[in-house]
């Protein structure tokens, strides 16, 4: 009998608003970290079924940028995909579509949504409701230790939980997600405020991310991650008290001067100078999202700003819509058989 089941998953991206950094083990499991990040409404999608035994050339079957079609799941070039299906003990054949809204390796956590959004649809295809912790927990696992990627861990995490999320990390490997509760006008504010472009370069994060494991493994950037956790701290509690965005501008624009310091190739001269312009055109602050070299640029502004921010960034390709997810990963599309 063919099983005729049919999966889709929709997986927030995330931005990072304080604490990045202090999410690699090396660091919170010896000194803590903070995270305070949101889950965008911009998602990746994941089609997952069983591939019916009809074809002689192929029994699994991937669909990204690429189409992979492979007689055992060992030959899979991409990665994620060939660690989850490993890490889940699949065996058999597997079609599997991904759709995203927005580019990868640009700063949003792609990766880790992809993989949170893998997870999610094999667990459903075998029936089983996963919770956001087991989903964060299993892509951990999947990308630090099958995979041996330099990644820290609030990007699975908010792709599993999405929402406003404050996420405590350590001392050992632990962490714990707290919402985030603010008044519905303030949220809607900090939506207003938030402008999201894309400088249109893409980079392969591993790059940085290795550079600032080994700066932490041999002490050259304790100074500025202790700067930054206590940043964080600051952080969550403007917003607790619901500040004005100034405020909490002024604390973005001192974690990027830190965070610039966390690594050769993070910034760069054409990076300084639009994040310079864009706060000489009434940016409180912002940050070179992700691990840095490209991507996406996020900024806080007053609303009417917005638009002189923007005329005096031609280099920005597009201006993204902001807005928080409040879900998380979610099956959207459950055809069981």
């Amino acid at each position: 009998m063919v099983c005729r089941s049919v999966i889709i998953t929709r997986t927030p991206y995330r931005l990072s608003f304080f604490g990045g950094g202090t999410d690699y083990n090396p660091w919170f499991e010896e000194n803590r970290g903070l995270i305070l990040a949101v889950g965008l409404a911009h998602y990746c999608y994941i089609t997952a079924r069983y591939l019916p035994p009809f074809f002689s050339d192929h029994t699994s079957r991937i669909v990204y940028s690429k189409i992979e079609s492979v007689l055992d799941h060992n030959d899979i070039v991409h990665p994620s995909v060939r660690g989850c299906l490993k890490f889940l003990k699949i065996k058999d054949g597997v079609e599997i579509h991904h759709d995203g809204d927005l580019p990868a390796r640009s700063g949003i956590g792609s990766s880790s949504s992809f993989t949170v959004g893998i997870l999610h649809a094999l667990h459903a295809l075998q029936k089983q409701m996963v919770s956001p912790e087991q989903l964060a927990t299993e892509a951990i696992e999947v990308e630090q230790h099958l995979l041996k990627e330099s990644v820290g861990v609030q990007d699975q995490i908010m792709a599993a939980y999405g929402g406003f999320r404050l996420i405590e990390l350590g001392p050992g490997n632990h962490w714990h997600v707290k919402n985030i509760l603010l008044p519905k006008e303030y949220l809607q504010a900090l939506e207003d405020h938030v402008l999201l472009g894309f400088s249109g370069i893409s980079r392969i994060a591993e790059v940085q991310a290795k550079k600032k494991v080994d700066n932490i493994l041999q002490n050259k950037t304790t100074e500025e991650l202790q700067a930054i956790f206590s940043l964080a701290q600051a952080a969550f509690e403007a917003f607790r008290q619901q500040t004005n965005f100034d405020v909490i501008g002024n604390l973005l624009d001192k974690s990027w001067q830190l965070k610039r310091r966390l690594a050769d190739g993070i910034s760069a001269d054409w990076m300084e100078n639009l994040y310079d312009t864009a706060l000489r055109n009434g940016a409180f602050g912002g940050k070179l999202m992700g691990a840095g070299g490209g991507g996406f640029f996020f900024f806080l502004a007053p609303p009417y700003k917005h638009e002189k921010i923007k005329n005096s960034l031609p280099q920005i390709k597009v201006w993204v819509p902001f807005k928080i997810d409040q879900s998380g990963s979610q099956v959207i599309f459950y055809n069981g058989s």
